[in-house]
């Protein structure tokens, strides 16, 4: 079954199934299945898969690299992180924590087991919990016997609805539904301490895009709080941009164990970045635009664009490069403008598209010419090219509004945000 179908997926069906990379090389087997619930009746999510590598030590993968479930294997794409594998506070294990659970039904008295449970694809790489299987206990004389079976919707059972839960899992499961700047507010307006908590509790991804959001200094304190591994991993969620500017924060000896402890691509990208000043195009631009090369098509550009994971200001444009594609590319042709992709027949070829009329910048431009350069062209995507005229990166207007802003402004803007969505009395509206 592919992601993208609607059918549900039993635990029991995929455990000891073998995962295949995209080579078709066994990476381990299906051990268990992570979850973490939500508030407001949402469906748990699924995070990613535990797999017993061959090494015989488990390693996580997101459920975002999954391209393929069927009854004979999982196929999965993108970079193994071959770290151990551990929980985190707010997360469950299926086959370890729900399987042979004794719960309850809100629709029906008496005690039930779990003996499967099922989950299914919501949305472009995001999963969740479905149906529960239940075993009735029936209880005659001394001895207990088996009862009916039932296949239920995930909230019919008890110990899976989070409404009463308290402190830090019940803030967890809040945050899964906000949006990144939300975060980033509830933990700036935290004690140290319990930012430091909260943020142990978080997913990476999560806490990536909400630590892009807070200030710098906090952005310091809650990394280096953060044991070694962590933060490595957290800083290999963040936008590379992002990532080089925090580690640019930090002491020269833990950015460097940092380094170290990511991913080698994901390093040699934020080293790349470091070497430019930070007010230039090339110390605010990221790394990861959309290259295509001269013989794709138009409808092979929307397609990348449509990519749910590019942030709409990298979607605006696309690069046409000779190979090879990844930054540096070979020689720059042009970028074509997301507009004019809709206005042309999907088998035009984007090389015929190329804006000629739009110099690119140089990766020394400073922060007063960059800002020029997007207003004259009213642009929110910028290519950078390298003395070689090859495509290194590309600036979007955040990156320059994040330069252009006073120093403080994440943290005037989060304090705005907090009396905001204040009431009288300092409760907060919405929150009970």
């Amino acid at each position: 079954m592919a992601p993208s179908s609607a059918t549900s997926v039993f635990i029991s069906r995929i455990r000891g199934l073998p995962v295949l990379d995209g080579g078709g090389d066994q990476v381990g087997k299906v051990r268990d299945v992570v979850i973490q619930r939500r508030a407001a009746g949402r469906a748990p999510r699924v995070k990613g898969l535990v797999v017993e590598s061959f090494a015989k030590h488990r390693i996580f993968v997101p459920m975002a690299w999954i391209t393929r479930v069927d009854a004979v294997q999982v196929v999965i794409t993108g970079p193994v992180n071959t770290r151990r594998f551990e929980r985190r506070e707010s997360e469950m294990l299926v086959i370890d924590d729900l399987f042979d659970l004794t719960v309850s039904r809100l629709d029906q008295p008496g005690p039930a087991v779990i003996f499967d449970v099922a989950m299914r694809p919501a949305r472009s790489h995001d999963w969740v919990l479905s149906e529960v299987a239940l075993r009735e206990v029936v209880k005659a004389s001394r001895f207990a016997r088996r009862g009916h079976t039932a296949i239920v919707d995930w909230s019919e059972v008890e110990m899976l609805r989070v409404e009463h839960a308290q402190g830090t899992e019940q803030l967890i499961a809040q945050m899964e539904d906000m949006k990144p700047a939300d975060v980033a507010r509830e933990l700036h307006d935290m004690s140290p301490e319990r930012r430091t908590e909260i943020a142990s509790a978080l997913d990476d991804s999560r806490l990536a895009d909400a630590l892009e959001e807070l200030p710098e200094d906090e952005q310091v304190a809650l990394i280096t709080e953060l044991d070694t591994d962590r933060a490595a991993d957290v800083l290999e969620e963040m936008d590379r941009d992002d990532a080089a500017d925090l580690i640019a924060e930090l002491a020269p000896e833990l950015a460097e164990v940092l380094l170290a402890r990511m991913e080698p691509e994901d390093a040699k990208d934020v080293r790349r970045l470091l070497n430019y000043a930070e007010f230039t195009a090339g110390g605010m631009m990221t790394p990861d635009p959309v290259v295509l090369p001269p013989d794709a098509t138009v409808a092979e550009a929307l397609a990348r664009v449509r990519d749910a994971e590019l942030t709409p200001a990298l979607a605006c444009m696309v690069y046409v490069c000779r190979s090879p594609l990844e930054t540096p590319t070979g020689r720059f042709v042009g970028p074509v403008h997301f507009q004019r992709l809709l206005r042309e027949p999907p088998s035009t070829l984007v090389s015929a598209l190329v804006d000629s009329d739009l110099e690119p910048l140089t990766a020394g431009a400073n922060l007063h010419a960059v800002s020029r350069y997007f207003a004259t062209y009213n642009l929110v995507n910028a290519p950078v090219i390298d003395a070689e005229h090859r495509l290194i990166g590309a600036v979007t207007v955040d990156d320059v509004l994040d330069h252009v802003l006073p120093q403080d402004w994440r943290g005037t803007q989060l304090d705005s945000q907090s009396t905001l969505s204040t009431g009288p009395g300092g409760v907060t509206r919405g929150q009970g």
